[in-house]
C-alpha cells in the first residue's frame, strides 16, 4: 500500500488544503482543524448540529490555509485574513450572516471523532460501484470524505473494515493504531471543492454499509510522512 495523498483542514468544517508532507503527533496532523469559527453562543461551526457543535452553512465556501500563528482564511472574492485578525472575523461573519470568532482549540480537540481519518482507493470504488460514482462520471470524489491520509491499494469492497486494533506504520516512522470506523454525516452529500450537492452517497452508506466509511487512527509513534511513502503492518 502506498500514502498517496494527505490533506489537512486549519480551520474546522471549511476547505484545506493537500500538502506534500505532514508532520503527525499525538494530536494528528500539525495545525490540522486546530481552529473553528465560534459563535455567540460558545458553539463551533460544523456540517452538523450537536452538544458542542453547530451547522454553519456557507463554511464551504471559505478555504484555510495552515500558517503561523494563525491559519490564513480565504474568502470566495479572493481576500484573505489570518484568522486571529478582527477584520477577517468581521468577513466571515458577514458571509456567514451570524456573528463569529476564529478560535483555535482549548482543551476539548475540535475533531469529530479521533486525531486521523484514513480512507483507500478500494473503498471509494466500492462506493462508487454502489452509487454510480458521481454525477457526470467518474468515482465518488475522495475531497467529499475531508480524510487526512488517503492510501492506494489494490482488493476489492471496503479492506478498512478489517482494520480496527491493527497498526499501520507510514513512512519510515510513524506508527497509527486503527481505532473504529468513521460514522459519516450529511457533509458527505453536500457540494464542496469541485464536488457537487448531491442527496444519496449517506443514503447508500446507511444501506449498504453502516453508514461508515474510513476509519480513525490514534498516533502511537509520530514523525513525518509524505506522499509516496509505503504503508505496512506494524
Amino acid at each position: 500500500m502506498q500514502l498517496v495523498e494527505i490533506r489537512r483542514f486549519p480551520v474546522k468544517s471549511m476547505l484545506g488544503e493537500a500538502v506534500p508532507a505532514a508532520d503527525i503527533g499525538e494530536r494528528g496532523l500539525a495545525g490540522d482543524r486546530l481552529w473553528a469559527a465560534r459563535d455567540a453562543d460558545g458553539k463551533f461551526g460544523s456540517g452538523k448540529s450537536t452538544r458542542r457543535f453547530r451547522r454553519m452553512p456557507g463554511l464551504f465556501r471559505l478555504r484555510a490555509y495552515a500558517a503561523e500563528p494563525a491559519p490564513v482564511v480565504e474568502m470566495p472574492d479572493g481576500r484573505s485574513y489570518s484568522a486571529d485578525d478582527p477584520a477577517g472575523h468581521r468577513a466571515v461573519s458577514e458571509l456567514l450572516g451570524r456573528t463569529v470568532t476564529l478560535t483555535p482549540e482549548a482543551s476539548i480537540p475540535h475533531h469529530d471523532e479521533g486525531p486521523v481519518s484514513l480512507l483507500t482507493t478500494a473503498s471509494l470504488r466500492a462506493l462508487s460501484q454502489l452509487s454510480g460514482g458521481e454525477p457526470g462520471g467518474g468515482e465518488v470524489n475522495p475531497l467529499r470524505f475531508r480524510t487526512n491520509l488517503l492510501i492506494d491499494g489494490a482488493g476489492d469492497g471496503f479492506p478498512e473494515d478489517n482494520w480496527s486494533g491493527c497498526r499501520l506504520r507510514v513512512g519510515a516512522d510513524v506508527v497509527l493504531r486503527i481505532v473504529r470506523p468513521l460514522t459519516r454525516c450529511v457533509m458527505i452529500d453536500m457540494s464542496q471543492d469541485g464536488a457537487v450537492e448531491r442527496n444519496d452517497l449517506l443514503k447508500t452508506l446507511a444501506d449498504h454499509h453502516e453508514m461508515t466509511f474510513g476509519v480513525m487512527a490514534a498516533v502511537e509513534h509520530p514523525g513525518r510522512v509524505a506522499a509516496g511513502d509505503l504503508c505496512t503492518w506494524a
